[in-house]
């Protein structure tokens, strides 16, 4: 057992790698967004980095990915950041969901109140609170504090952005217009918009490990607080509705996205992220699941410990 990422060693990290790459054949790309569906299913980056900045790194990791939903946490954070825990959790709740992370039903069934800001609707009612006029304005003051505050360099992909608009979600639409109804937000067409750009923000895998680091050692001290909020809810609705099970076996705080980026972070110790396109059928990565539950079990990180 190895009790921090500083004291895992390239040979181990690669052992562990090849044995998670045996699963790719059991998942499948996504098909609704066509540049996801064209992504290479054997492509895969990892990165390792603990809070004293030793770095481990195998794969593709210049390889530029759309966030997706691995920004859903983020997102989150930038809220509470800026407007607290009082009025961020008057638009969303902090409840796991017992259905996909698009669905429609779990919000009717919960009389159009988004459950938490892992899922779309969750995600969607939090992007009508992002400074800014425009879906545009929004995405780029949102973008350029990421980049600030987390040494990154993430920019919006314009072809992706491009991709998932040419086949309008029509399940995300209806989950804007239900928010609408229901009084969360306020203008559907501008916080769909900015739900899309955002989800569309791209970097390598670098940079989400960058990105990572704030939720475990922020900034401002005063965040740390929002740091725990954000760790637990990625714990209990990260993996969608999976998450219950993966928090008793990968046991640390995990957010997926359909682009197959895994993230999770240790807390105090540091973050592990990785990149692999084909997903389960709740949409998290096969490999990424695989590798963190294999680097979690021999770093005996679990927070259940």
């Amino acid at each position: 057992m190895f009790n921090n990422l500083s004291n895992i060693n390239q040979q181990q990290l690669k052992v562990w790698v090849e044995e998670a790459l045996a699963q790719t054949k059991s998942g499948n790309l996504p098909t609704y967004i066509p540049l996801l569906a064209e992504a290479n299913p054997n492509s895969f980056a990892v990165v390792l980095r603990s809070l004293d900045n030793h770095i481990l790194s195998l794969g593709d990791v210049e390889t530029k990915v759309p966030l997706m939903s691995v920004i859903k946490p983020f997102l989150l954070f930038y809220l509470l950041s800026k407007f607290g825990n009082e009025f961020v959790f008057n638009i969303v709740g902090k409840e796991p969901s017992e259905k996909p992370f698009n669905s429609l039903e779990q919000l009717e069934a919960d009389g159009g109140w988004p459950i938490n800001p892992m899922i779309n609707s969750g995600a969607i009612a939090l992007s009508s609170l992002l400074p800014g006029n425009t879906a545009t304005e929004r995405c780029k003051n949102f973008c350029s504090w990421f980049n600030n505050y987390g040494i990154c360099k993430l920019f919006l992909d314009e072809n992706m952005l491009a991709s998932v608009r040419s086949l309008p979600n029509q399940n995300n639409r209806a989950i804007a217009q239900k928010l609408l109804e229901s009084g969360y937000i306020k203008d559907a067409e501008i916080t769909l918009d900015t739900y899309n750009q955002i989800c569309c923000l791209s970097g390598s895998i670098f940079d989400v490990a960058n990105l990572g680091i704030l939720l475990v050692k922020p900034p401002n001290s005063e965040w740390k607080k929002y740091c725990l909020t954000v760790q637990e809810l990625m714990t209990t609705c990260g993996l969608y509705e999976a998450s219950s099970r993966y928090a008793l076996e990968i046991g640390i705080p995990t957010k997926s996205s359909v682009s197959g980026i895994v993230l999770g972070v240790v807390p105090t110790v540091g973050v592990i992220v990785c990149y692999s396109p084909p997903l389960d059928r709740q949409g998290n990565s096969v490999v990424g699941l695989f590798l963190l539950e294999v680097i979690s079990r021999n770093l005996d990180s679990s927070v259940f410990c």
